[in-house]
Order: C-alpha cells, then sequence, then structure tokens
C-alpha cells in the first residue's frame, strides 16, 4: 500500500500460528485418554500417564492361544503310541543277544559239570541224532572241560547276531573257569522269527574244543 493513498484496502494482519509446544500438551492428555479406555476394554489395571511407547503397546488386544485342533491332538497321540511300539520292538530285539548268552552259559555250565542230560535238554532236537549225542558223550567225559567253580564266558562271537529274519550259523564261545586256562567251541545256533514277530533262539549242537585262534 502507497503511502497517503486513501483509496487502498486495509490488509488485516495475519494471525500468529501456534506452536508445536503449545498443541503438545493437549496431545498427550488425548493419547493419556485412549489408552486408558483401551486398558478398561481390555481389562487390563489403568496406567498413571502416557507408556514410554506412546500408548502402542496398551492399545493392543489380548490374544488367547488357540485350543490344539482335534486334528493336532489325534496326530500327537498317534506320534506317542508309534514310539512306544517301536521301543518296544527294539527292546525286545536287543534282548535276544542276551538271551543267546544265557542259553550258551548255561549249555556250557552242564558239559563243565558233565552232565550229559543236561547238555541234551538244551540242545534243540540232539537226542534224536546219534551224531550229537555222541559228541555230547565226548564232551561231558573230557577231563579237560571238566570244571569246578563258576564259568565265565570270555568272548562270544555270533555268525547269526542281529538278524532280522531267521537265520541259521556257528558261535564261538570261549569260557574258562578261575584258575584254569581258556576253552572254545562252536555252538551251531538257529533263530526263527522277524523283528517283528520277535526272534526264537535253539541251540543245535556243541562242537569239541579247536585251537584259540581258530575260526568255527
Amino acid at each position: 500500500m502507497r503511502r497517503g493513498d486513501p483509496f487502498a484496502e486495509t490488509v488485516p494482519a495475519a494471525s500468529p500460528q501456534p506452536s508445536l509446544a503449545a498443541w503438545r500438551p493437549q496431545r498427550q492428555s488425548y493419547d493419556a485418554a485412549l489408552v486408558t479406555a483401551d486398558q478398561a476394554d481390555n481389562g487390563l489395571p489403568a496406567g498413571n500417564g502416557l507408556p514410554a511407547d506412546g500408548g502402542l503397546a496398551a492399545r493392543r488386544p489380548y490374544r488367547r492361544r488357540a485350543p490344539l485342533s482335534r486334528r493336532v491332538k489325534l496326530l500327537i497321540a498317534l506320534g506317542v503310541v508309534l514310539f512306544l511300539v517301536i521301543s518296544g520292538l527294539l527292546a525286545r530285539f536287543l534282548s535276544t543277544e542276551n538271551a543267546e548268552r544265557d542259553d550258551d552259559l548255561a549249555l556250557i555250565e552242564a558239559e563243565a559239570r558233565g552232565d550229559v542230560h543236561g547238555m541234551l535238554l538244551r540242545l534243540s532236537g540232539c537226542s534224536s541224532r546219534p551224531a550229537c549225542v555222541a559228541q555230547v558223550q565226548a564232551d561231558a567225559s573230557d577231563p579237560h572241560l571238566r570244571r569246578t567253580g563258576a564259568v565265565k564266558i570270555l568272548q562270544l562271537t555270533s555268525a547269526t547276531a542281529y538278524s532280522l529274519t531267521g537265520a541259521t550259523g556257528k558261535t564261538r564261545l570261549a569260557w574258562t573257569v578261575l584258575g584254569k586256562l581258556p576253552v572254545v567251541q562252536c555252538i551251531e545256533v538257529r533263530r526263527t522269527g522277524s523283528f517283528l514277530s520277535g526272534i526264537s533262539i535253539a541251540l543245535l549242537s556243541l562242537s569239541a574244543p579247536i585251537p584259540g585262534e581258530a575260526d568255527c
């Protein structure tokens, strides 16, 4: 506007804009009110003032963990049952090796006593085979095999060990009695059955003593 111009329009002066500092208390009061309302809706205790994250965490709705579906529960139950079944089958299969060791030990103990009848009872079908009976009688009467005391198995190597199905083979057995020289003999073993149905063991024959380093 030029000085002295009577016809010039009078332009009002621009009003000052409020500063951010002036709006901040109002904004904080508004956010605090929202937080208190959200906490009340979610069943949470009301807090004093605005949280450090601006009230975002308090505004998140509380979510309960969804329950497991019936299908998931069924799968978990089947997994547990399957684990128990496999564990039982594996334990029974591994116990077969202990069963053969026990049978071998009982046979050798009868031999060390010179017990022909006890040996024949532990050899499946041996009584009906003259050659087997003759070998049992020879072993039972051998003075080098007659021992008094506890029989100790030094080494047992089975050709049918851990067989998943039926098998027949020789077991090399080294045994002794404390204070005596070791004896090595061969036992013919037959395994029947399977991993699933179970393994059965039958001792078929017992050899004469063999050299310490010889194989069956």
